[in-house]
């Protein structure tokens, strides 16, 4: 399956949440997403393009591998996702296979529903508290991302094909 998605920055959550109810947009998610990162020693995976992930959400858990397909207009990526019970057990198979803890990612998210189109705020927490709550805008091409965007009153231009990565280091900097 394929993720095509991107960020706006410093959004109104209040004024958009409204914005979104008005628009017919169901409110699908809301909580804490638990993100935990690996790769091998050599960093073979995030070299050639690919993210593995175990994510915690909500009461359900989730293995992810993305690989890299583009980032010009909007991000894409390749998304292979399984359901798993047992985050530990998912953990330990992992290292096992020798793969190392990459990092984590705690994040409070709000998500809405609206046609085709996935519109979440999210929150960073912990180290990454100090990025700004943004949008993310998911759907099934780029044409129904900028037209979700302008019915909430954003332009292409402010639509962002940014990685985690990306979005940190631009709050890093200011």
């Amino acid at each position: 399956m394929k993720e095509i998605e991107v960020k706006i920055l410093e959004v109104d959550k209040k004024a958009l949440s409204k914005k979104l109810v008005s628009l017919g947009a169901k409110k699908v998610f809301d909580g804490e997403l638990l993100s935990l990162f690996f790769d091998y020693g050599d960093n073979r995976l995030k070299d050639s393009g690919n993210t593995l992930r175990v994510r915690k959400e909500g009461k359900e858990s989730f293995l992810y591998l993305k690989s890299f397909i583009s980032d010009s207009d909007v991000k894409t990526r390749e998304e292979l996702c399984v359901k798993v019970d047992d985050v530990s057990a998912a953990e330990s198979i992992l290292s096992r296979l020798g793969l190392k803890p990459d990092g984590k990612l705690l994040k409070h998210r709000i998500s809405y529903s609206l046609g085709e189109v996935k519109i979440e705020f999210d929150k960073f927490l912990e180290e990454y508290a100090f990025v700004p709550e943004f949008l993310e805008i998911e759907g099934p091409d780029s044409e129904a991302i900028f037209e979700a965007a302008k019915k909430l009153g954003y332009a292409k231009d402010d639509c962002k094909p940014w990685t985690f990565r990306q979005l940190v280091e631009h709050y890093k900097k200011r």
